[in-house]
């Protein structure tokens, strides 16, 4: 569910932007244009100062000591959880932390479908997956002979929610499908999806690797079985995120990965392991990278993320125009309500020839496939060149991104 934002006016972006010590920098004798927050968020002074901090004064492994800094240690890992769960609206003790979306879906695909597929059953994704809600039911669909179905989608990149309601027939025992599109911006109705799997006895998995940086969120509402999130999209460290997993699930969930701390106790005859969510939590995490996250999560809850929605839709609106305006553009992903996510060509000039040229101007964008093949597929195009906004962009740099592109489609020419 995205909640209608209610935006203060009293957010100085000028202000936000300058905590970010990356942004000031230059790239080939240019002001970096840091347009690529969909593949990887920027981050705060705070988050940085955090995992320094961490390294400087705290560093110790969690919930193996009684000193002072093994104390501190799970405070910071457990803090980072507690406010992960406010800001996602779930019970801690559901969400479990681990690498990012790529491992979570991974979790769900063998600790929860292995087990439960049957050859003849059937999941069902969408044509703008990323990869990692794809390859991962591939897998587990050869080993236990299920099936996958494709949900196709509309003109405008948006899903047709008839013809997709109409593919949850009786064999169909798991409905998996992106929050928001990482490369059309679309941001689906998921609440909505999840009310009509459950009516159909079908569990539903989310990913909301692009949602959670940009919306403000109930997880609760949405009614999903699982969620799934990545913290370095979130301006938190590298390898870091959750499974939101209802706690049904959790308990009947075998575990993923076996070793230390999740575990109550081991004998040669036979191990007892822990409660949800340690269990899927085996070894040393990634302690200071949590507390980075916990860190990310309270600047972003400070600005609050109905000011961080309205900001990058005002920021998406001026980038529509413009491009509007550039010969031979062709925007892929039109759909209402779109996140500030924009793949786009030129004409007769490679996605990749674009972004090395514009990279030499200053500018940051990602071009390829997007981790999304079949939906390049579906446009019968190679690959796009993507432009994603996020709070901490500025019009300025629209207007100068846009300059840029002109120089570089005349070289292109």
């Amino acid at each position: 569910m995205t909640v209608a934002p209610s935006p203060s006016p009293a957010i100085d972006w000028a202000a936000v932007r300058a905590d970010f010590p990356v942004l000031t920098r230059e790239v080939h004798g240019k002001p970096l244009i840091y347009f690529d927050s969909a593949n990887t968020g920027q981050k705060p002074d705070a988050v940085i100062a955090t995992v320094d901090d961490f390294y400087r004064r705290h560093n110790a492994n969690v919930s193996r000591a009684v000193h002072t800094l093994g104390t501190e240690a799970t405070e910071a890992y457990e803090g980072a959880r507690a406010k992960l769960a406010r800001f996602l609206n779930v019970r801690g003790d559901e969400l479990v932390l681990c690498s990012g979306t790529t491992f979570a879906i991974n979790l769900v695909a063998y600790s929860w479908a292995l087990p439960r597929l049957q050859p003849g059953d059937a999941i069902v994704l969408t044509r703008m997956e990323h990869h990692a809600n794809i390859v991962p039911w591939q897998l587990v669909a050869q080993r236990t002979g299920a099936v996958i179905k494709v949900a196709e989608l509309d003109e405008l990149g948006r899903l047709d929610l008839d013809k997709l309601y109409a593919l949850l027939t009786p064999e169909v025992k798991l409905l998996a499908l992106t929050h928001v599109s990482n490369v059309l911006g679309t941001v689906n109705p998921v609440r909505e999806i999840c009310r009509e799997a459950r009516k159909r006895g079908i569990a539903t998995l989310i990913d909301g690797s692009q949602a959670a940086p940009h919306l403000a969120l109930d997880v609760a509402a949405i009614g999903c079985d699982f969620y799934a999130v990545t913290g370095h999209k979130m301006s938190g460290p590298t390898g870091t995120g959750a499974l939101w997993a209802r706690r049904e699930h959790l308990d009947a969930m075998p575990p993923f990965i076996g070793g230390g701390e999740m575990i109550k106790e081991v004998r040669f005859e036979g191990t007892v392991f822990a409660d949800g969510p340690r269990r899927f939590e085996a070894g040393t995490p990634n302690i200071a990278g949590f507390a980075g996250l916990g860190a990310a999560v309270d600047y972003l809850s400070a600005l609050g993320m109905a000011n961080v929605e309205a900001r990058e839709q005002a920021l998406l609106q001026r980038f529509n125009a413009a491009l509007g305006e550039v010969p031979g553009l062709r925007i892929f992903g039109n759909a209402p309500g779109k996140a500030a996510v924009v793949s786009f060509l030129i004409d007769g000039a490679h996605a990749h020839d674009l972004a090395t040229l514009l990279d030499l101007e200053g500018v940051a964008i990602r071009s390829g496939h997007h981790c999304a093949h079949p939906l390049m597929q579906h446009f019968g195009v190679p690959a796009t060149c993507r432009a994603s906004l996020a709070y901490y962009n500025t019009f300025e740099e629209i207007d100068a991104f846009v300059a840029a592109l002109n120089k570089v489609r005349k070289l292109l020419a």
